[in-house]
């Protein structure tokens, strides 16, 4: 082998082994880059118990109920799919039924997610990229979401 091709063999077995090694990171992270699971992912994903997530979607209306030393039972719900959460805490003051809310905590053996902190979106002009994409892929999104968010309306159904 000449120099040359010793070292095009070298950059070669170079790019493979950081090829592999990228392909390996986005393999380990694919559940983990997600902002949040809307119910139905939760539900069709079969997420085990234990598993730390996020769970995003609307506060479930009539759903809300307060216990003593600030726990909060309430579902959160995405139109399709609905999934129970149990916080104990102080809620943020944006937090009520209807709300589109982010929880991050874990789901337990019986289906009931242990939220350990809650977020409500900050003002009445905002809503994530995300939430707003995941209300209109779940066929909840109303035309004056583009009025009071300033987003873009939903494709039309096929």
């Amino acid at each position: 082998m000449t120099r040359k091709q010793r070292r095009l063999a070298l950059i070669g077995a170079a790019l493979a082994v950081l090829s592999l090694a990228v392909a390996l990171v986005l393999v380990a992270l694919k559940h983990s880059i997600v902002f949040f699971n809307s119910p139905s992912d939760v539900v069709e994903n079969h997420v085990k118990p234990g598993a730390r997530i996020r769970v995003g979607g609307l506060v479930k209306v009539g759903s809300v109920r307060r216990g003593d030393n600030l726990a909060v039972l309430f579902e959160v719900t995405d139109g399709r799919s609905t999934v129970p959460v149990a916080y104990q805490g102080l809620l943020p003051d944006l937090f009520r039924e209807g709300q589109g809310i982010v929880a991050e905590g874990v789901l337990d053996a019986t289906g009931t997610f242990r939220a350990d902190s809650v977020l409500a979106k900050h003002d009445e002009t905002y809503m994530p990229k995300e939430v707003a994409d995941a209300l209109k892929k779940q066929g909840h999104w109303k035309d004056d979401y583009d009025k009071k968010f300033g987003a873009t309306s939903p494709e039309p159904a096929r």
